[in-house]
């Protein structure tokens, strides 16, 4: 249990601070600190993701950013990727399942010390207004590929949400961490509704400690977000995430290689 809320208060801290990062995390945190099955963690993590992104978002200069369209696009585009990610992820072996999550979370990590700085758009008006017309065929490719990785893995998608925003549809770097919460809200409800069978078994003492622990810091790390430098707080949460990443891949190979 004192796990779980240390835990909260880490994702929590990534949500509220960065607009992502709750998922990449809690899945192996839920794993390999709190001792769940992948077949637990993933619905369990959905939960907390969605808790901790509503609690980054509840802020009203965040909600005074989000471009409802395109978050909307986003969140609609991966109900389809949600369901096919589910039913892929119960055909795998757990250790294998994990092995590509510790490569997902390497590749997440990389993309962060690179950064999320925004460039202009398909997206972006000169004028700087977001033309939504145009959004919409990357918005769909994009969150149809989010949505299959949210069933896949419980990933909300923030990591690869917010460069998607900046970079390819060209939202500014608040625009883009403010509607990433809004698709991770989205895709974790939907890949709730995908794993519906399984939260009859779920540990709720776990889930309430988890997740209203992390709603409870994000509320606050949004609030200080503006105060903090976003580069420095951003490459250390990459270096989290590496050092977690190695921790999965060594533990999943030696259960592929013993198995």
């Amino acid at each position: 249990m004192v796990l779980a809320i240390v835990f909260g208060v880490v994702i929590g801290l990534s949500t509220g601070l960065l607009g992502a990062g709750g998922s990449i995390l809690a899945v192996p945190a839920l794993v390999y600190g709190v001792g769940l099955p992948m077949s637990a963690a993933v619905p369990t993590a959905l939960v907390v993701v969605a808790a901790s992104a509503i609690g980054g978002l509840s802020s009203r200069s965040r909600l005074d950013l989000v471009q409802w369209p395109v978050a909307i696009i986003f969140g609609i585009a991966g109900i389809p990727g949600t369901f096919a990610g589910t039913a892929l992820g119960r055909s795998l072996p757990q250790d294998g399942l994990m092995l590509a999550f510790a490569a997902l979370m390497v590749v997440v990590a990389l993309r962060m010390f690179r950064g999320n700085d925004a460039h202009d758009g398909v997206c972006r008006n000169p004028d700087g207004s977001i033309d939504h017309q145009r959004c919409l065929p990357r918005s769909a490719a994009a969150g149809a590929g989010v949505g299959t990785l949210t069933g896949l893995f419980g990933v909300g998608g923030g990591f690869v949400v917010v460069p998607a925003l900046a970079m390819l549809l060209g939202l500014t770097a608040p625009q883009a961490v403010a509607n990433s919460m809004v698709v991770i809200a989205l895709n974790s409800i939907t890949g709730l509704a995908a794993h519906a069978g399984t939260l009859a078994h779920l540990d709720f003492g776990v889930l309430v400690l988890f997740a209203g622990t992390a709603m409870l810091v994000s509320i606050g790390a949004a609030r200080l977000s503006n105060r903090l430098p976003a580069s420095t707080v951003r490459k250390a949460f990459a270096w989290v995430v590496l050092a977690i990443a190695a921790g999965v891949g060594i533990s999943s190979a030696i259960g592929l290689i013993t198995a």
